[in-house]
């Protein structure tokens, strides 16, 4: 496949990710439940990845049983959890600062991988996390003296950016003896099924009228499959360490979206955050391109 072509898929796939907050609103304007949301994500994925890698990609149905807990936990935590605290998270806060809340991850894990790993802490990652912390206390209008979230909000932003950056710690394991394609089909799998947890089939009555059918279609299709999809084919021909920074897109996209959907105004202050947030994304990418092995991404 040709490079430029990589690139494309990876800013597709990212700019697709950015669409989760506009059609997890469209979805609680119209009456669906959070929980029956979590269900519609995670389950309806599932549905339609299984023939979708079927066709594609059948070497991914089979895993050896020992390896289940690794799938179980990256399924249950890093996406269940993530659909979970991120749909809150867009709720009580703005798309801008919920998107640039997530974008902790990165820096969650940093201090992961030192805890787990001995990873070395260099200074270009200390420099990365002293930005992550000054961006999330511009984002959240601590330092302006004025809060643009709710503290309900935040620690919602928050613990979505923690399940975010288990998936790569989960990665790590499952990506040693699978490849990318098994990891995201069987964590999917576990992330379907425990999201019956959420369900409640008597109030999923607004996704059978036609507006809520279609933004259920878009949530599932355009905001999870999709981008799985476009980006995991992109990162084929772009390495690892600048597929993380075009991710960049995505909370990009997602405060766009705000602004231009929900009239959303973003402050000097989440501006500012925005660029320090991002800024540390693309020191941590650059510290990997220098060595250290950084995995897959799962929303």
């Amino acid at each position: 496949m040709k490079k430029h072509l990589s690139y494309l898929f990876v800013v597709l796939g990212a700019a697709c990710w950015g669409f989760m907050g506009l059609f997890n609103r469209l979805l609680a304007s119209v009456g669906l439940a959070m929980g029956n949301r979590v269900f519609v994500r995670n389950f309806l994925s599932l549905v339609l990845l299984t023939p979708v890698f079927a066709l594609l990609h059948r070497d991914a149905f089979h895993v050896k049983p020992r390896h289940l807990p690794i799938f179980a936990a990256s399924g249950l935590i890093s996406v269940l959890g993530l659909s979970f605290m991120y749909f809150n998270a867009q709720i009580e806060c703005s798309l801008a600062v919920a998107g640039i809340l997530l974008y902790l991850a990165p820096s969650i894990v940093v201090v992961l991988s030192a805890v787990l790993w001995k990873t070395p802490v260099t200074r270009r990652k200390l420099a990365a996390l002293l930005l992550a912390l000054l961006g999330c206390a511009l984002v959240s209008g601590l330092a302006g003296g004025e809060l643009t979230a709710s503290w309900r909000g935040l620690a919602f932003g928050l613990a979505s950016a923690f399940c975010y950056a288990t998936y790569t710690i989960f990665a790590h394991y499952g990506l040693a003896h699978y490849d990318s394609y098994t990891m995201i089909y069987w964590t999917f799998v576990f992330a379907g099924l425990g999201s019956f947890a959420f369900l409640s089939p008597a109030e999923l009555a607004p996704i059978l009228a036609p507006r809520g059918a279609l933004y259920a279609l878009g949530l599932v299709v355009i905001a999870t499959v999709l981008p799985y999809l476009l980006y995991t084919k992109g990162l084929e021909g772009v390495e690892s360490g600048k597929a993380s920074i075009i991710a960049n897109v995505e909370p990009v996209v997602a405060a766009l979206l705000g602004v231009t959907v929900f009239h959303e105004t973003l402050s000097v202050w989440v501006l500012l955050g925005i660029a320090c947030v991002l800024s540390g994304v693309v020191l941590l990418a650059k510290d990997n391109r220098k060595g250290e092995p950084e995995h897959g991404k799962a929303q």
